[in-house]
This record gives structure tokens, sequence and C-alpha cells, in this order.
């Protein structure tokens, strides 16, 4: 019978001079605080251990003086390796003054890292970095003249020019749970995030190093449900019990049940924005919103695009994620960033990781710090200022599209929304729009040598990424070109034909995104995939008011219908679809027309349990298959040939 509880001195004894000590915690979330001062003072009281080389992600701080901030000491740390380090300053601050060697590292890298060092590769192999300061041609990284040992090089595998980042062994990992048993099996039921945990613990047993979890609690041996064991005992060497005030779920806020899932509450009383640059800004970000879009939103300005999508009640028709692995729900803003409510899904970090770098999202909205010529966007370092990179690089490279956004200006700007226009009331102190940014977090040419679509959204004009440079757009009503942009930027962007900014973004009211997001013309609706030898009728979102509405339905698919020349199998999606009582007939005898004119097989699918029951009676008053699937997943399987149940 093993007894792994320690105290948080016994614990921080394991760290000798020299070690690689991998820290969690994403920002302020789930930070093993307790363990970071027994560390501190251990240090302050015997002058060990010396010479610490941390590892560490989500710069696990408060942009203050707790979390790891509290190790930032001469003597103590050698070497630090992280991704973000904006909340982490005191750390930043011995990196800038040349005090200890310090990299800088994209967030999802060294994610990977954790999981590649875990099975003992030398290191990560990606495309992540290529033509940012990440980029060995530019800056491999490397914070300071100090810092002189390569981490990163160029390789070339299969004919592909990507990035290896080397791994090292973790001597000492320190990590957070809520519950533990005796035997070192824990829980994270009362987290916000699970973070890197399982990856990181099992990166350091198997670099043959210790694991030490910070916990609230103890619970009795073989109490614990195995299924909800998040890192195993056999990987953890000791736990210590922390006093809550050292176990805060985030810097933020000491306990919230929403932020770990345990409830669900109501978004309908939250404020909508004051109409301010801030507002339109998100406004005219989420105006590039698609229905069923996956969507990253980053820290700051760009968490406005969430409160504007809850306030134009589209939130149930798009997905929220966050890079520690938040998926669906509203993402928090402030010292409550990466935790999130109403949360459909919340998954390790490196998978996030995963789904982002393989191109699974659809918009990224992020932060616009300064920006060139060329459409390279600087967030990560600012003379004396070190913020970092975060997962910014991995995303920036791999989302369909991407909106930068922020105030045109920075520093005393201030702005008016009235009468329908923008007045600048004082201008702003520094430039944003500069000839070459100070570090390249994210490449325009590279973006635009791959195609990707590129928009940088103020509250007086928005440009796009061009293979020329950016270009000037949109411009806010009640400004002035050479006045209010051209006199303010260190360059002249590239200008053709700018229009107006949509005037409602200047407006008191609400946009009506919805129907903007829903009115997906008919015919873009309908799509064919010859290869699945299947036609797809989108109709998420459509209402069928009158016999019109249902005429131009027939119009679009039959049109389609003669274009491929034969039957086809036919999958419906009729989420969100909304159909009035008087044309019920109408719809229905059109499905039958076309089922027997067109189809060899149709399936159709709606997570809403009422239009399914009340599309199903319709339909099986014409004799059609009465049956609708739940999710699109069954729909498919059942289009197929050989799946049973074809008919329907």
């Amino acid at each position: 019978m093993r007894n792994k509880v320690v105290t948080l001195d016994e614990a921080v004894n394991i760290v000798h001079d020299g070690d690689t000590l991998c820290f969690s915690g994403f920002g302020t979330n789930g930070v093993p605080e307790a363990l970071a001062g027994a560390l501190l003072a251990r240090f302050q009281r015997t002058g060990s251990p010396r010479g610490l080389t941390l590892l560490f992600g989500g710069g696990p701080g408060d942009g203050g003086a707790r979390g790891m901030n509290l190790l930032a000491e001469e003597g103590l740390v050698k070497r630090a390796i992280g991704g973000h380090w904006g909340l982490v300053p005191r750390m930043g601050k011995l990196a800038l003054e040349n005090k200890i060697e310090a990299y800088n590292l994209p967030l999802g890298v060294i994610s990977h890292i954790y999981r590649d060092t875990a099975q003992r590769l030398p290191g990560t192999v990606t495309r992540v970095g290529l033509g940012t300061f990440a980029d060995p041609r530019l800056e491999g990284g490397k914070i300071n003249a100090r810092t002189t040992e390569d981490l990163v090089e160029v390789v070339t595998l299969g004919g592909e020019e990507l990035l290896f980042y080397k791994a090292r062994p973790i001597s000492v990992a320190f990590l957070r749970g809520t519950t533990a048993d005796p035997e070192g099996n824990v829980l994270m039921e009362r987290e916000t995030l699970t973070q890197d945990v399982l990856a990181i613990a099992m990166a350091a047993k198997n670099s043959g190093g210790f694991v030490v979890v910070q916990v609230e609690r103890i619970a009795d041996r073989g109490s614990l449900n195995p299924r909800c064991v998040k890192v195993p005992g056999i990987l953890v060497d000791c736990i210590v019990v922390a006093k809550p005030e050292l176990h805060m779920q985030t810097f933020g806020t000491q306990y919230n049940a929403a932020y770990s899932s345990e409830i669900r509450v109501p978004l309908d009383g939250l404020d909508p924005m004051p109409l301010d640059e801030r507002k339109v800004i998100a406004r005219r970000a989420a105006l590039e919103l698609l229905p069923n879009a996956v969507i990253n939103l980053g820290i700051g300005m760009p968490e406005g695009v969430a409160s504007i999508a809850n306030e134009e009640k589209i939130l149930k028709y798009i997905t929220l994620t966050a890079e520690p692995g938040v998926i669906g729900g509203v993402p928090q803003s402030g010292l409550d960033f990466g935790a999130v409510v109403n949360a459909d899904a919340i998954i390790d970090m490196n998978q996030q990781f995963d789904f982002y770098d393989g191109g699974g999202l659809d918009l990224a909205v992020l932060g616009l710090a300064e920006c060139d010529r060329s459409g390279n966007i600087n967030v990560s370092r600012f003379g004396p200022k070190l913020a970092g990179a975060g997962g910014f690089i991995n995303i920036t490279q791999n989302s369909r599209k991407i909106v930068f956004v922020g105030t045109f200006t920075a520093g005393g700007l201030e702005l008016a929304v009235e009468g329908g226009e923008l007045r600048i009331m004082k201008e702003g102190r520094a430039r944003k729009f500069v000839e070459r940014v100070q570090q390249v977090t994210f490449s325009g040419p590279r973006a635009a040598q791959c195609g990707r679509e590129v928009y940088y959204v103020t509250e007086r004009c928005v440009f796009q990424l061009t293979p020329q440079g950016i270009e000037l757009m949109e411009i806010a009503p009640g400004i002035n070109v050479e006045n209010d942009i051209l006199a303010h930027m260190d360059f002249k962007p590239v200008m053709r034909a700018p229009v107006p900014m949509n005037p409602s973004l200047f407006q008191p009211e609400p946009l009506g995104l919805k129907d903007t997001l829903l009115s997906i013309a008919l015919v873009d609706r309908v799509t064919y995939d010859a290869k699945k030898e299947t036609l797809f009728l989108n109709f998420q979102g459509l209402r069928l008011r009158t016999r019109r509405d249902v005429e131009a339905v027939r119009q679009a698919v039959e049109s389609r219908c003669k274009a491929i020349g034969k039957k086809v199998a036919v999958v419906v999606n009729y989420d969100s679809f909304e159909i009035d009582e008087n044309v019920i007939d109408d719809y229905t005898s059109l499905v039958k027309f076309l089922s027997e004119q067109y189809y060899t097989r149709v399936s159709r699918y709606t997570t809403s349990a009422f239009l399914r029951m009340k599309l199903g009676e319709a339909l099986a008053s014409r004799g059609l298959g009465p049956h609708i699937f739940e999710t699109q997943r069954e729909a498919l399987m059942s289009s197929r040939p050989w799946s049973a149940g074809a008919a329907s």
C-alpha cells in the first residue's frame, strides 16, 4: 500500500541543481502556485536549487507576481523555454535584461514537444513557425544575445521544408489537479482545463524524472472512478495538498462551478457592449462569421466577437474554441481567459493543436498590434515588453480565414461614434501600421503565397492581404482617407477601389446577424459530390413562409438535378429549419415529387426532436420514409446502398 502524499517541503526537495523543471498552467488557469512558492522559499533559505531550466507553455502567471513569476530569481533560473510570456513579466524581465538564456517557441510546438518527449523522440517536426521569428533564418526563437544554442533547425522531409524543434528530457514536473488518492491517481473535476498534464507526466516519467501534483483534496484509496482519472498513479511520484488561496481556479476567480462545467449558466442576461470603437471592430469581424464555422478568438479585443455573437443570438450557429482545449461555449476574458462557460467539450491542449495545425479552424480572430506593408504582424515583442507568441503562430498559419483586429493607432486614442459616423477626438500617439514590424509573429508573404484569406480590421478602415501587400478595402463613415488613414501610416497601402464600411456597424441597433448568417443563397445550399454521387441539401436555418419560398426550393434543386443528368442519393440537413404551418402540405408534396423524379435514396437529419416529429409525420402522410436522423454521419451511412433502412 503506497502513500504518495507528502509535504510541500518534501516535494520541492526533489528538485536538484541544473534540473529541467516543467511547469503546468495555461495563463491564470490551473497554476501549481503552492509548489512554486515552496521552491522559492527553499532557494531563499538555502541558495538551492540553482541553474534550473524552466519549460512552460501558456505562461502560468497573473501578469504580476504570482505563479511562475515567483521563480524569477537570478541564480535559481539559468534558462527558460516558453510559449507565452505576457503573464510572466518577471521572468520576461530577466530574459530582456540578458540575465538568463531564453527562448520563445510557438505554444502548440511546446505542447507537442511534451508528447514527443514522452515517446523519447529527439524533437518535433512541423510547418509551424516557418517565416516567423521561430524560423532559425530569422531568430530561431532566441530572445537575447546570451542565448546561443540552436533549438530549431530547417529540415526537408518528403520534399517539403519543415522546422525541427529539439526536445529535452524533463527532470521534474510540477502539475495540478483537483482530487487524488494516496496512490497518486489524479482527477481534474474542478479545474477549468485539462491542459497537457497527462502528456507532461508521461514525458517526465519516461525521461527518468519525477512528477509532483498539487491538489486540493485527498480521497480514499480505491474510491475514484477510473474513467475520471486524468493522470494515473503509475506516473505520479508525489502529491501535495495546497491551501485554497494557493489553489484558485484562475487568478481571477477562486471557484466558479460554471468554469468546471458542473453547471450551465443562462446567457440572456449578459449586457451588450457599449457602442464604441471596440464594438465597431468586433461587429466588423463578426461579419466574417459563417454558419457551422469553427472559430478561435484571441485574448483582448477579439473577445468582443463572442459578445456580439451572443447579442445577435447566433452563438448556436457557430462553435467558438480556444487553444487550451476549449470547444464550444463562451470563452471568458481578463484574468479568467482560458476558462469557458457552457462548453461542449474540454480536450487536452496537444490534441487541440493537432486539430488546429491540420487546418480545422474555419476562422481565427486575433489581435493586431503592429503591421507592415507586406501584411506581417507582430504581437510578440515590443522593445522592453516581451509578450511571446503563445498559440498565435499555430493558429494564424493554419486557419482558413484570419481576421486581425485592433484600433488603428494606440496610446491616448479617443474616438466617438455619433450619428452613424466615426469621429476622432484625439489621435493615438503610437502608429500600428509601420514600415517594418519589430518581430514577425505572422508572415504576410507566406500567407499570400499559400492563398490564405486575411483581413486587418480597425475602427476606421479594413485592409485585405494581397500578393502585392495589404490593400485598403473599406473606409468608415466620417473618415477622411488622407487625413485620418494615410497620414498615420509609415507606408502607402495598395489602393484600388475602397468602399464604405457597412453603416449598420455604427448604429446602436443590432445588426441582425442571424438573418445575414443564415441567408445563404438557395443555389449555394445545393451541392453535388461527384465521387460519392450524393447531392447535399443544406437547409440549415432556412425558413419557408410562403408558396413562393417552396417554389424557389423546387427550382434550385431541380435545376441541379437536371444538370447532373441521373438519379442520385440525397442527404438533407434540416438543422434550425423552419416551416410555417400553411405551407407544410406544399413542401411535402414537393419532396415527394423530387424523390420520385430525381432521388435514388434520401436521408435527412436534424438535432431538433420537435422538427423530426413534425416533418416525419408530414412525410409519412405522403407515403415517404419518415425517419429523420440526428446526425450527419447517420444520414450519410443511411444514404449508402448497403445500409439498412436506405430507403428512408
